[in-house]
């Protein structure tokens, strides 16, 4: 899904809600001295990114509600990366990646404050928590009495591993987590057992490899891809797969490459072997399933699963989001008019390294964390607004959500009209994210990214045939050695013409050429 479909979204979902708001607000309303309108002060709330432009619809999802019940309360929106600010400044510099941190904390230790922080990125809050820029939470919820085990383990125990001490940060009212979809037609088919929760990814590949018909194309069936769209990034795949096990492209000091183990060995040789015997599809396979496709003519019904192999039955299994839910649901509606077969399907948990990560899992993101700034002007009504968004009564509204998952275990609901194993969801924990020294060292060293440039060019030649993993991982290693003495004494500026390959302009300045 893109950036602006999801925005598309969450407007329409804003303004559905408030046509449901009246109940809630009566139940608000407490009449307290805190709602006397002669009482009036400014709730300063950070975003990440916004405008003046589109604040309204992040005021529909989080801030109307409580702004009406608390009318004493005007709420203030300032995004740390105004989109205004850099769409009419040079190509050259709107290309440079924007510090995140610093335009954070600008807006966080600057003369005015602001008093909430909503934060979209886990890593960032870690980075706050290390800078002392944020509060504990515990005191306050300690003493409002409030129950942390009617949240999702998922949500509390992510929070936690974020702060690094086992405190809570942050709380968020709603989070997005992922499952394994599969097809339960093409397992019957195939006489295979239906996957079940706590499966390890070796399970799960060894299921696809059954499931798989081996010929590719457009007339393949394909066991398993990494996301509904399938096999669009094979390197990201990688990255994907190896994320719960936190291993390194290179060491603590960013001096040393640390790929050519017997560990990286076995992660790309089970990647380019499932792509290479189309057990997932590789892009030839996705091309030719394109191409078969006829064309738009206008007289058509638009078909938009028409290239999505879960729905056209031709991939037994897929990991997707929670929202994908919405998707299935349309698709159970209209696929006879799509001259389309039905779908017979249900969700497990994501697969996981059940001896070096249990219980870990990939694509399950905790977003709109909401922490308290420790240089808050008005730190009362901060923990107010926050205790708000992940009180009972907002998840009862925002579990009318058919985007993300309420942190709340009481309002989480099969859909009406739906039948699927609903714990999928729930019982995995997040990646572990980066540590504080690795996040600083990206920071100083924004050319690291080419490191990663690099490993795509090379795990590109073993999937192409030129080379093996070993060999692969070798020239990995040796480049990758190369380059990293190359980043160290030039951190974040352009990189031109170095040992024979092309370093693209540094940071945004264009692609990165390795031979």
């Amino acid at each position: 899904m893109t950036p602006n479909n999801k925005k598309i979204r969450r407007i329409a979902a804003g303004g559905m809600a408030l046509t449901m708001l009246v109940p809630l607000l009566a139940a608000c309303n407490s009449g307290d001295d805190k709602n006397d309108p002669k009482n009036r002060h400014t709730l300063r709330i950070g975003t990440m990114y916004g405008s003046s432009q589109d604040e309204y619809w992040f005021r529909q999802q989080y801030t109307d509600l409580f702004e009406f019940s608390h009318s004493n309360i005007d709420i203030e929106i300032v995004p740390a990366i105004d989109y205004t600010e850099t769409q009419f400044e040079e190509p050259e510099k709107q290309q440079q990646p924007v510090d995140q941190l610093a335009k954070v904390k600008a807006i966080m230790t600057g003369a005015n404050p602001v008093d909430v922080m909503i934060i979209d990125q886990p890593s960032l809050l870690t980075q706050l928590v290390q800078e002392n820029l944020v509060k504990p939470l515990d005191p306050m919820i300690k003493e409002d009495k409030i129950d942390t085990t009617a949240f999702v383990p998922t949500v509390i125990d992510g929070i936690k591993e974020l702060g690094g001490d086992e405190q809570l940060y942050a709380l968020t009212p709603t989070f997005m987590p992922s499952a394994l979809f599969y097809n339960k037609t093409l397992f019957q088919k195939a006489g295979v057992e239906l996957p079940t929760d706590g499966m390890s990814w070796d399970d799960v590949f060894n299921m696809a490899k059954r499931l798989a018909s081996g010929k590719g194309g457009k007339d393949g069936t394909y066991g398993f891809t990494f996301n509904q769209w399938g096999g669009s990034d094979p390197y990201s795949d990688v990255q994907s797969y190896v994320a719960p096990l936190k291993m390194r492209l290179y060491d603590e000091k960013a001096e040393k490459m640390t790929v050519n183990t017997p560990q990286w060995a076995n992660a790309w040789t089970k990647i380019a072997d499932l792509y290479k015997n189309h057990v997932v599809p590789n892009q030839e396979d996705m091309q030719a399933i394109y191409s078969s496709q006829q064309p738009y003519d206008g007289k058509q019904i638009y078909n938009p699963y028409q290239n999505q192999l879960f729905y056209m039955g031709k991939s037994a299994m897929m990991i997707g989001q929670y929202s994908l839910l919405n998707e299935l649901e349309t698709f159970g509606k209209n696929y006879e008019k799509l001259k389309m077969q039905k779908l017979d399907w249900d969700v497990v948990t994501v697969p996981q390294f059940t001896n070096e990560a249990p219980g870990i899992g990939i694509n399950i993101n905790l977003s709109t964390l909401s922490a308290i700034n420790a240089k808050a002007a008005n730190p009362d009504d901060a923990w107010e607004f926050i205790k708000f968004m992940s009180g009972e009564e907002w998840a009862k509204f925002k579990s009318r959500s058919s985007y993300e998952m309420p942190s709340r275990k009481d309002f989480i609901k099969v859909r009406d009209g739906m039948s699927y194993n609903l714990d999928a969801f729930t019982k995995l924990k997040p990646v572990p994210q980066l540590s504080m020294s690795d996040l600083k060292l990206q920071q100083e060293r924004t050319n690291l990214s080419y490191i990663d440039q690099l490993g795509r060019t090379e795990f590109n030649k073993v999937m192409q045939g030129q080379m093996t993993v070993q060999e692969a991982l070798k020239e990995f290693e040796e480049k990758g050695n190369d380059l990293l003495q190359k980043i160290k004494l030039n951190p974040k500026g352009p990189m031109e013409g170095v040992g024979g390959d092309v370093y693209g302009g540094g940071v945004g300045g264009g692609a990165v050429i390795y031979k």
